[in-house]
């Protein structure tokens, strides 16, 4: 009997232990330093199945040395569990933001650098169901990119027709004859691409890369401030999506044999909109930028049947002047209530918007538009606000996503025609239009200008280009749209409108 008590005390005594350490490996704890780093790991689930050619390496984040600013190239230790699995052509998991496919592998001493690409969730997950609401956006983690070379101001903010065109012969990160370097952030290794800095917790940063960018914020919303000055042109600004309250989210992810067949994603909050920005040229170019912001909020939601997820926000900005003389000053300022929620759902091969529109005017962009504009001063300043749950590391972004954009241009007449030459006053018009739109859907998309840096980088190393898109998902569709041009006389009314 006293055999018997001691074998089922041994074996009660066991399984405890078991179960601690089956709880202590599926519950990571988000805020641990390797895991903010760099993503919780991925853990077996009887009801998750991979694809075949997925390599889970084992270890997590403290299977991974660094990962260089542009996001691209993963150190990880050689020696981690079925890291010698690794190859061109397979799919890394490690973490939930070292996910992607194997473009180049190389080895440095006891290290593997894995570059990867972006991957869509069925081309890792082939059957599973995830889910969650209720979640709460706050308490966030700030990654920065650094300098990557696909956020250089140079390549995207500079003069010509294309969005991100140089204008010139240029290298990959925007300067004449520059090329990116082709050593894949080899220890010591000269002109090696630099690691990325290490995240923060908080609702508002300051960018390591200001040559275009301030500080974004996510204490009212997504909040994004911008400076640019260069080459006799000056733009100063903030761009924000308002919240009320803190944003919450919920979502929905049905894959089976490899498809998608039901998601949803939703956000609620109070949505609005608003801008303010100062602009001026004195013997300057027009400049077209398409500006990625090097940096996202991420929210980690812990593992979902051992699958890491997160919902991250990342912003892009895009700006075009359309000065019509050498001299001038332009300043505004504007804000909207845009929506109660925002969403999607997609079932059946179907999709479906989910936004509560409420579009009123809060304060007059119009009534606010001054300047000294010597010709036609003319700015449109694009905003755009990506909500993502899935796989995120900046470009490397896979999951369900809804995008919103707002577009505020404005125009304002010549100060030189106001006044007649006997004193006689002419017109000096003032115009404004504003636009919102929204793009949704599963998959990942790139924005052009850094899907064609990236791929003249991948290039040198003999590797396929990857895709700017893979994603299903409906054409981008407009919220509301409003145009105002004062005063409302024919001069300044263009004749389409009239």
């Amino acid at each position: 009997m006293r055999k018997l008590v001691a074998a089922t005390v041994s074996v009660l005594v066991l399984l405890a232990a078991c179960g601690r350490s089956t709880a202590q490996t599926t519950a990571e704890d988000p805020w641990s330093e390797p895991a903010m780093r760099y993503g919780l790991a991925p853990q077996p689930h009887p009801d998750v199945t991979y694809q075949p050619d997925v390599v889970i390496v084992g270890g997590g984040g403290r299977s991974i040395r660094s990962v260089t600013a542009d996001g691209l190239t993963w150190r990880v230790d050689a020696g981690a569990e079925r890291a010698d699995e690794l190859a061109p052509g397979k799919v890394m998991f490690v973490t939930g933001r070292a996910v992607g496919r194997v473009l180049h592998l190389d080895r440095d001493g006891d290290d593997l650098l894995a570059t990867i690409g972006p991957v869509n969730l069925t081309e890792v997950i082939r059957d599973g169901t995830f889910e969650r609401s209720g979640i709460v956006l706050d308490d966030p983690i700030a990654y920065q990119a650094g300098e990557p070379f696909w956020a250089d101001p140079a390549a995207g903010a500079a003069a010509g027709p294309e969005p991100g065109g140089s204008g010139g012969e240029t290298g990959a990160a925007g300067r004449p004859g520059r090329a990116a370097p082709i050593r894949l952030a080899q220890r010591d290794a000269p002109g090696a691409r630099p690691v990325q800095p290490p995240p923060v917790r908080g609702n508002e940063v300051q960018l390591v890369n200001a040559n275009f960018f301030k500080n974004a914020s996510l204490a009212d919303g997504a909040d994004l401030g911008f400076y640019y000055y260069r080459d006799g042109v000056k733009l100063a600004g903030r761009v924000q999506l308002t919240a009320q309250t803190k944003i919450g989210a919920s979502f929905h992810l049905d894959i089976r044999d490899g498809a998608v067949h039901r998601a949803e994603l939703e956000l609620g909050g109070g949505f609005g909109v608003k801008v303010a920005f100062e602009a001026g040229i004195k013997d300057g170019q027009n400049i077209k930028a398409v500006l990625p912001v090097p940096v996202e909020f991420s929210f980690p939601i812990g593992t979902i049947l051992g699958v890491p997820l997160s919902l991250t926000i990342g912003q892009t900005l895009k700006v075009t002047t359309a000065f019509g003389a050498k001299l001038g000053t332009v300043k505004g300022s504007g804000e909207f209530s845009l929506a109660g929620s925002l969403g999607y759902g997609y079932a059946d091969g179907t999709f479906g918007t989910r936004v509560t529109t409420d579009v009123r005017r809060k304060e007059s962009l119009i009534d606010s538009l001054t300047g000294v504009p010597v010709g036609v001063m003319g700015l449109l300043i694009e905003h755009s606000v990506n909500f993502n749950v899935g796989f995120n590391a900046f470009v490397l972004k896979a999951g369900v996503f809804f995008e919103v954009t707002t577009a505020y241009g404005a125009t304002l007449g010549s100060s030189l025609g106001a006044v007649g030459t006997l004193g006689s006053h002419f017109v000096e018009c003032r115009g404004v239009g504003l636009g919102m739109w929204a793009r949704y859907g599963i998959g990942y998309t790139i924005l052009a200008p850094v899907a064609k840096l990236i791929n003249d980088f991948l290039s040198l190393l003999s590797v396929e280009p990857i895709p700017a898109e893979n994603r299903i998902g409906p054409p981008a569709k407009k919220l509301w749209s409003n145009q105002e041009v004062i005063p409302k006389v024919d001069l300044c009314t263009p004749p389409e409108s009239r």
